[in-house]
């Protein structure tokens, strides 16, 4: 624990203590109560079905905002005392968000039935539910927009207070529904939690009035939507490709297998993102702005090394605690109906661990502004993802899908360290990205 401290410097470490780890935890305990929630009304066969709108959510919420959220941050905190191109960054956004959600929510709203068989099959018709969330997009789209703008402001206080409110009426709202419409309601707050946070966000914007000043048509710059594009296209290809694979690889599971078995892979995902969450979160805190001072391979290697020698075995010490643990974790997070998901966690772990380990270097493609190389990276592993998960599933069961994880993660990190092979070892020619 004392290499961890000292690896992570007073400042930062400042930052994840009061600033992130609420949030994170307030997250981590939101997600849990819901869980224990969906398996106690619901069951087995909810939890899937539940997997398969959220992943749905999550790619439809980042394509209304065209994956704009991180070049937001980025140029408003470069501009942020230019008041022209303040004004030209803040009204491109606004308006371009606001014309694709626009077009997202409507063309939800008219092939909900689509969507509901794409997502449910066709016993299940949940249409209604579709509708709903295309009436609520676009406020969840101003609430992130809203989002990247303080974040580029660096309000980081007013974001905290935000977040936990919002995770703690997200949670009431969502354990009301469940215990009186069960999966209806349960659905119904998973399309409707994440925009009511907008009317959080509400009261901080009207704090800063003169935000909207800044809003105008005729300030619309191609050149401000031209920075945003590799930061959207990176966006785009994680936070939209990976979770409709997911959906293929659940509704896989379902159609081969059985709904119960695609419940408990969902459950071994839902375990898997509350301790993913705390360790990305470092991540992002400390690797992204050292590695955006960094111009030397022997710096690159120093950073790399520190972090895979102070931090990966906390972590895997962790993995290796939780793994034992599993007997208690399972039936304290769900129900003693959840029990077969203990059969998942070996290769969900080990996964988990080389996933991470990828992430670190991963970040410097985002720093060094290597975005070709991300995004071909990232969408070999989205293929490997899915066919090797379909593979291993007709052969290992439910097992297959966790199995295909850790070897395309595997594969993943093996392509990393081949880009990035002279830096880290001097043996291999590493790429550039002029992009």
């Amino acid at each position: 624990m004392k290499s961890l401290i000292k690896y992570i410097n007073a400042n930062v470490l400042f930052k994840v203590a009061h600033l992130n780890s609420a949030t994170i935890i307030t997250k981590i305990i939101a997600g849990i109560l819901t869980s224990k929630a969906i398996a106690f009304f619901i069951g087995v066969e909810g939890m899937a079905l539940i997997g398969n709108l959220r992943n749905f959510l999550g790619a439809i919420q980042s394509i209304s905002i065209l994956g704009f959220y991180d070049g937001v941050v980025k140029t408003i905190a470069q501009f942020r005392e230019d008041s022209v191109n303040l004004s030209k960054t803040i009204s491109t956004a606004y308006y371009l968000c606001f014309f694709s959600t626009i077009v997202v929510a409507f063309m939800c709203y008219y092939n909900a039935q689509f969507i509901n068989d794409l997502l449910f099959t066709s016993y299940y018709d949940f249409a209604y539910i579709i509708k709903i969330m295309a009436l609520a997009l676009p406020f969840y789209a101003l609430n992130m927009l809203s989002f990247s703008i303080m974040n580029g402001f660096s309000n980081y206080k007013m974001l905290l207070i935000i977040n936990i409110i919002g995770q703690i009426l997200g949670l009431l709202i969502t354990l009301v529904l469940i215990y009186q419409n069960r999966i209806d309601g349960a659905l119904v707050a998973a399309v409707l939690a994440p925009s009511l946070i907008f009317l959080i966000t509400l009261v901080g914007i009207l704090n800063r009035r003169n935000l909207m000043t800044y809003i105008k048509t005729d300030h619309i710059s191609f050149d401000i939507l031209k920075s945003f594009g590799p930061y959207a296209a990176m966006a785009l290809v994680t936070a939209v490709a990976l979770p409709l694979i997911s959906i293929c690889i659940r509704n896989y599971i379902i159609s081969e297998i059985g709904l119960k078995e695609a419940g408990y892979w969902e459950a071994m995902n839902r375990i898997s993102s509350y301790y993913l969450m705390f360790i990305t979160s470092i991540i992002a805190l400390y690797i992204v702005p050292k590695f955006s001072k960094i111009h030397g391979k022997k710096e690159f290697k120093k950073e790399i090394y520190g972090f895979y020698k102070s931090v990966m075995p906390i972590f895997g010490l962790g993995l290796v605690l939780l793994y034992f643990l599993k007997p208690i974790v399972v039936p304290l997070i769900f129900s003693e109906d959840f029990e077969p998901v203990e059969n998942l966690f070996f290769w969900q772990l080990l996964g988990d661990f080389i996933k991470v380990l990828t992430l670190v270097i991963s970040y410097q493609f985002l720093a060094k502004k290597m975005f070709t190389h991300f995004i071909i990276i990232e969408v070999f592993l989205i293929i490997t993802l899915y066919f090797s998960s379909v593979y291993l599933i007709d052969v290992y069961g439910v097992e297959g899908a966790v199995m295909g994880h850790f070897l395309s993660y595997l594969l993943h990190y093996g392509i990393v360290l081949l880009v990035f092979g002279t830096s880290l070892f001097g043996i291999i020619p590493e790429t550039s990205d002029k992009t």
